[in-house]
């Protein structure tokens, strides 16, 4: 059994990585030439401020009273500017919205493993190709540009990572930081030579990170006033810079001005996802090169009145806008289309400044491939040719128009090449898990007790296992000469070839209908709730009222009625947690204590009618009255540092102390517990709520306590059930139940989104200091302790009536990630992506945990067995 699962262990782990393979690489190619517009700039240097977090209706919707909270940018929009709304392609978060504003690309989603921190390749940008860039801000954010820029001519000034801190009392002093540097530099410079002839020089950026909106949004919300008072200080930081460039240059009017955000931000404070609130951002441009005013039109946000007057440009349009307002070469990567109404220049050089736009794009086609089957070198060669004959005869708007064919097709060019591999590694990791799905088959086949009573099903149709061999075997070289023909990376090989393997032990020792089997327990899997709950969370409800009947309707009811209803209204408390919204919930702290009280009145319950029918020892009492007493600590610190937070006052040191401590010991403390399987049971469940509680900030704080009664009923019924009807006939019904209960665990408070949208509030106990894998790693684990405490029961169950349906729910699990693997997507919303993402990750680490812990549980159990029966022990 430990070769089994070892084997299926390394399948899954190969299969878990393809995706990132398949679906997940970098679309970023180099070796372009550098495109530039051959007519003088109108801009000697670009000013671009990012007010990170900035909604778009937070800046343009006026004030009751007709004013506005940011005047100074309301007096540019409407006398000397042109305004708009810039629209962010999720994921809305900081990095990649930064990216696509001074790159022009979207990053790759495989990003996120990296925190969005680092890239996983160089990348070009208007910083890199500018011939000097100053830079202000986030820790966070700058350092990429600089390490990306070729040369020395990027010079970033950051703050301390500490300062980004959620509890800090006053986070728009972090933009106050920036706008008092800036100033900085240029006093600097009228004392020093070398820096002043610097500034003087042209093709300069500025680069201001204004993270105070942000980080005062995610603690306060963005209709608090703190975030809507970080807005007014950022107007007033732009006034006073823009007099302060200006009156450096000698109001020569040559600078050109940029400001925008690069996400926005929902009414509960996160981002990440599509939302309106989150996709539409402010961009207001002004200065040298720029279109005269757009009046903005009175409007309610997120609606097609409050777009109407507005240029809705995409994120990534802004970089090739920015290189051509001071004459550098569009970013060689970026995919964006340069806005012409934002431009205030001759015709011509519009027609130019297009034409460069569009040599740049194909420019990164032809290093995709060199052959294109969607736009052949003759067709290129006659676009490029007719563009130019154009802008000689002055039709510079048949040129224009031209020109933004050739991007299009371009760009559809570049995603066909991107994903052109995607088809046939798909199909290899297909053929992969049809391949190990049918080889457990096999398995249970020979194994199950069950089957072997009919004969019929284990007809042998044996293959020749020379003949299989060599077809193996050449099968195997003509993959191999394939990939090599292609030059396909390492892994390729082992997508590849992996399968080749599995269908021999497959193919040399097959059972009559064993394709009958599987094309059936796959199309019953495909069918059943289970599948429809990853889509529906409101199935989980249906399906758990369902399973409420459960002991009425086997005839349990009548040996135990007090168990049976127990069973009852567990199952309909259970069932009312799915139909709670995932986001967006306002945090209630109240409910957090409520859910420490209630575990600790199930807990007693159980210790006191544990204690009537066998009294526990003095450890084991000590140890419980302790963990006990933790886990009303732990009620009680969510409630007092959000008093703290709240007064602004910090988090308190020892709330901190405790809750690192609480984790750190979360999955110790239970190995100190009694070896009797509901004593540990419940030593588990006090330590892991403990932790649970310090991760909640509302109603979710109560799924831990219930989830757990649930399952004390479940198995207290099983050994009812078992004593009752014997095992025969039960395996396929439990294995549907612990299927069930396993998806429960996962999405009974939420899924994907209430990670890429979480709200920051939930590890305040923890720490306030931006630390996104820190954060993320939280936010994982508060995930996955619902489903440590199925597990557990599980194999308490497993131990308790000798039923076992790990293999059958490895082959439930495997059918299952053969139907995500092909729902996975890389477009769409970041909450779309995610969640395909996380469909397919948690079923595939589903099997894979099933696997790691049925081969440690094995060993575990058959040495607690022995002891057992030793020690006479029973169950209570």
């Amino acid at each position: 059994m430990i070769t089994f699962f070892l084997i299926g262990l390394t399948v899954h782990v190969v299969f878990f990585v393809s995706i990132f393979d398949i679906y997940f690489t970098s679309p970023l190619v180099h070796g372009m030439t550098p495109q530039v517009t051959p007519l003088g700039p109108p801009a000697s240097r670009l000013v671009l401020v990012v007010g990170d977090g900035l909604r778009a209706d937070s800046l343009f919707t006026l004030l009751p009273n007709g004013s506005s909270r940011a005047p100074y940018l309301r007096s540019v929009i409407e006398q000397r500017g042109t305004w708009g709304v810039s629209h962010t392609r999720v994921p809305t978060e900081s990095r990649p919205g930064h990216v696509a504003l001074i790159a022009g690309f979207y990053e790759d989603v495989s990003a996120v493993a990296k925190g969005w921190k680092e890239n996983p390749v160089e990348f070009d940008s208007v910083f890199n190709e500018s011939r000097h860039t100053w830079c202000w801000g986030s820790p966070d954010i700058l350092p990429m540009f600089a390490k990306g820029a070729s040369g020395d001519h990027v010079y970033t000034h950051t703050y301390p990572a500490q300062e980004e801190d959620f509890a800090s009392t006053d986070a728009s002093r972090l933009d106050s930081w920036v706008f008092n540097q800036v100033k900085s530099l240029f006093q600097s410079a009228k004392f020093n030579s070398s820096l002043k002839e610097s500034l003087l020089e042209d093709k300069n950026v500025f680069f201001l990170h204004l993270l105070g909106i942000d980080t005062n949004g995610h603690a306060h919300r963005p209709m608090s006033q703190e975030y809507l008072e970080n807005i007014a200080l950022v107007d007033t930081g732009v006034a006073e810079l823009v007099s302060v460039v200006e009156e450096f240059f000698g109001y020569d009017g040559r600078t050109a001005y940029v400001f925008t955000s690069d996400h926005g931000m929902t009414n509960w404070g996160s981002h990440g996802a599509g939302h309106p609130s989150e996709t539409l951002t402010p961009l207001v441009v002004w200065g040298a090169g720029v279109q005269s005013a757009h009046r903005v039109t009175e409007a309610q946000p997120y609606n097609d009145v409050y777009l109407q007057g507005a240029e809705l440009v995409l994120l990534a349009d802004i970089a090739p806008l920015m290189a051509s307002l001071i004459g550098v070469p569009i970013p060689v990567n970026s995919v964006g289309v340069l806005p012409l109404l934002y431009l205030n220049n001759s015709e011509q050089f519009k027609a130019e400044s297009m034409y460069a736009n569009a040599i740049q794009v194909l420019e990164q086609f032809k290093v995709q491939r060199h052959s294109a089957l969607l736009l052949t070198e003759s067709k290129q060669a006659e676009f490029i040719h007719k563009a130019r004959i154009l802008i000689q005869l002055e039709k510079y708007g048949d040129a224009i128009s031209l020109c933004r064919s050739l991007i299009s097709h371009a760009l559809e060019g570049l995603v066909y090449y991107h994903t052109y591999d995607r088809f046939f590694l798909g199909c290899s990791v297909v053929l992969g898990f049809v391949g190990w799905t049918s080889y457990v088959v096999v398995v249970i086949l020979k194994t199950h007790a069950s089957l072997n009573r009919h004969p019929s099903l284990l007809k042998q149709v044996r293959i020749p296992s020379h003949t299989l061999a060599r077809l193996c075997m050449c099968v195997t070289a003509a993959i191999t000469v394939f990939l090599l023909i292609q030059r396909s990376p390492v892994t390729y090989y082992i997508y590849c070839l992996l399968p080749v393997p599995v269908w021999y032990s497959v193919l040399k020792d097959t059972f009559y209908r064993l394709f009958t089997v599987c094309i059936i327990g796959l199309t019953a899997y495909l069918c059943c709730p289970q599948v429809v709950s990853f889509f529906h969370r409101a199935m989980l409800t249906v399906g758990l009222a369902v399973l409420s009947l459960w002991p009425f309707l086997s005839g349990l009811y009548g040996k135990s009625k007090f168990r049976s209803v127990s069973w009852f209204l567990g199952c309909l408390c259970l069932a009312a947690f799915p139909l709670m919204p995932v986001v967006g919930r306002e945090p209630n702290i109240h409910l957090v204590t409520c859910a420490g009280l209630l575990t600790l009145f199930t807990s007693a319950c159980y210790l006191w009618s544990s204690g009537r029918r066998a009294p526990l020892h003095l450890s084991d009492k000590q140890q419980f009255v302790a963990q006990m007493l933790h886990v009303a600590v732990c009620a009680y610190v969510p409630s007092l540092t959000h008093s703290s937070l709240q007064q602004k006052q910090g988090l308190p040191l020892l709330n901190q102390i405790i809750s690192w401590t609480t984790l750190a010991s979360s999955m110790l403390v239970p190995l100190l517990s009694s070896t009797r399987l509901f004593h540990r049971l419940l030593s588990i469940f006090l330590s892991l709520t403990a932790t649970y509680l310090l991760l909640s900030t509302g109603s979710e704080a109560l799924f831990p306590p219930v989830l757990s009664w649930l399952m004390f009923v479940w198995i207290n019924i099983e050994q009812e059930a078992m004593l009752a009807q014997g095992v025969s006939g039960r395996q396929e019904v439990e294995t549907i139940k612990r299927v069930f209960f396993i998806i429960t665990a996962f999405f009974g408070t939420g899924n994907i989104a209430s990670i890429n949208s979480f709200d920051p509030a939930s590890v305040y106990c923890f720490l306030t200091v931006f630390n996104p894998f820190i954060m993320g790693g939280l936010m994982m684990w508060k995930v996955i302790i619902p489903f440590i405490i199925v597990m557990c029961t599980f194999e308490t169950i497993q131990v308790a009536t000798q039923l076992s349906s790990r293999s059958w729910i490895c082959t439930e699990c495997s059918f299952s990630t053969c139907h995500f693997f092909f729902l996975v997507q890389d477009y769409g919303s970041w909450l779309d992506i995610g969640t395909s993402i996380s469909h397919y990750v948690i079923v595939m680490s589903m099997t894979i945990f099933l696997m790691l812990l049925s081969v440690v549980t094995h060993i575990f159990t058959s040495q607690r067995l022995v002891l057992w029966r030793r020690t006479k022990m029973h169950f209570p």
